[in-house]
């Protein structure tokens, strides 16, 4: 895949910013990059983490700190560095749901497209391991996607998910049939995750003081009850930048554990 054109600058500190014509689109989207210094390897993992409701390209980035993480687990964890990318959801509406509405395929995007634009920034990372985290909507992202592409992904990880794109309505303006959405795959993360018996390595949290806690405790229940694998944890907290930010790690602790199985 190639992108008709590809804006991107390095600001400094590892932190790149691009934006490229979208074929899934059909419009141009934006990408924060984090590039750990000091990276001797050959391959470069790659950490997909998409954005909630309202936010953009820069929230993980700026509001997560979510290069600061990173950094400190390389240094004190001997985490493995892996590259970020923080794409836009395409900004649609309050929010896509990163899935195919009839006039752009927000999915796409995500899953073919984001890493196809990693690699342009550094091709360490394009036939190196891939793995996807999300929070809010981008948990629902995350989660719904990483199951549905179970080859593209070793591992997924979602922090205070929605379950079902149904859910958004508490978050955002539009309607559900405003969305328009296509496709026939499932909208139900635990429908996603009962399709294929090889699934990529799975966990998720949420916090107990969360809106969606329960949703989250009944994927739980029902990924159980469908002998799914999976880790489930929760920690106290809300819906909010410094619960992801402190849980962030957690995920990449996982990502870690995933690339020596």
């Amino acid at each position: 895949m190639s992108f008709r054109t590809f804006e991107s600058a390095h600001i400094g500190g590892g932190i790149h910013h691009a934006t490229v014509k979208s074929a899934a689109l059909h419009r141009r989207a934006d990408i924060s990059f984090y590039v750990p210094s000091g990276v001797t390897s050959e391959k470069l993992p790659l950490v997909i983490l998409l954005h909630g409701v309202y936010g953009s390209h820069w929230a993980w980035l700026y509001k997560g700190r979510a290069h600061e993480v990173l950094d400190r687990l390389i240094q004190e964890e001997n985490l493995p560095p892996m590259m970020l990318a923080m794409p836009s959801d395409g900004l649609w509406g309050d929010g896509s749901g990163y899935a195919p509405h009839s006039d752009a395929d927000y999915a796409a995007w995500i899953v073919n497209e984001v890493p196809e634009a990693a690699a342009e920034i550094d091709p360490r990372c394009k036939d190196a391991p891939r793995f996807i985290s999300g929070l809010s909507m981008g948990g629902y992202g995350a989660l719904r996607l990483g199951l549905l592409h179970p080859k593209k992904f070793v591992a997924i990880s979602a922090h205070s998910s929605i379950t079902h794109v149904t859910q958004m309505q508490g978050f955002v303006e539009e309607s559900l049939a405003e969305f328009d959405l296509t496709g026939t795959d499932p909208l139900a993360v635990i429908d996603c995750a009962k399709l294929t018996a090889r699934l990529p390595h799975l966990r998720f949290d949420c916090g107990s003081e969360d809106v969606l806690i329960e949703h989250n405790r009944t994927l739980h229940r029902d990924l159980q009850a469908a002998g799914i694998p999976h880790v489930y944890e929760e920690f106290f907290g809300g819906h909010t930048w410094d619960y992801w930010h402190e849980h962030l790690a957690d995920t990449l602790r996982f990502f870690k554990a995933c690339l020596s199985l």
